[in-house]
């Protein structure tokens, strides 16, 4: 091969498309960032209104989370979709995600309820886990929700995970989550019975705490 036979590379048109996707991902990233920022900012003021005017706040902690983009494109590689901007709001729908922790399984109810009642906010799915739990015993409720994030030149309609747990729940699945990431999925089977044990556990002390505090509150 002489070196009239190598293909030369257009670097200019190839630096611009890597910057096009650099641009893209950019953009893709921050309307998730927004989007989560007005769901956690709606639950701050649902927090706020209670803390302030009511007697009883039934919201413990918040808490935010955003995929790298490493963990997007993994999982849209696991999911055989490409990787772009419009394939990847499609299928991947955990992008950002908000936890809100409640003291009851009452109030998980009832947060939801506000929250997702709130006329900017679209309900695309809800997946209730503590009336029907996963197989491994994780509890908890999400919402799928869509919220409208203003920029300089359109709106984007952006999907946000919502998950509504007890502190039981949350503790639960974040034992859940160090083990499985410890073993990388593996877990044995000895520590896969002891986890639903303990499920079965936090299940009855969110019941025991729901029956104590109707009591409390003369229900």
């Amino acid at each position: 091969m002489t070196a009239d036979d190598v293909p030369t590379l257009d670097l200019p048109s190839a630096y611009s498309e890597m910057s096009e996707l650099r641009d893209n991902f950019t953009r893709f990233l921050l309307t998730y960032e927004a989007g989560m920022a007005e769901v956690e900012t709606k639950v701050r003021i649902l927090q706020q209104e209670f803390t302030h005017l009511y007697e009883y706040n039934p919201i413990e902690h918040i808490s935010t989370r955003l995929k790298s983009v490493e963990s997007i494109l993994d999982k849209a590689a696991r999911k055989g979709v490409p990787a772009t901007p419009e394939s990847l709001r499609e299928h991947v729908t955990d992008v950002a995600g908000v936890r809100v922790v409640c003291s009851f399984i009452s109030d998980v109810t009832r947060v939801q309820e506000l929250l997702c009642s709130q006329g900017d906010i679209t309900v695309l799915r809800l997946r209730d886990y503590i009336a029907e739990p996963k197989a491994n015993g994780y509890r908890s409720l999400h919402a799928l929700v869509e919220v409208p994030v203003f920029l300089s030149q359109e709106v984007v309609r952006v999907p946000v995970e919502v998950q509504f747990r007890t502190s039981a729940m949350d503790f639960w699945a974040s034992l859940e989550h160090k083990i499985y990431y410890k073993y990388d999925r593996a877990v044995p089977p000895e520590l896969l019975a002891g986890l639903s044990e303990a499920a079965e556990t936090a299940a009855r002390l969110d019941a025991d705490m729901e029956r104590l505090h109707d009591q409390i509150r003369g229900r």
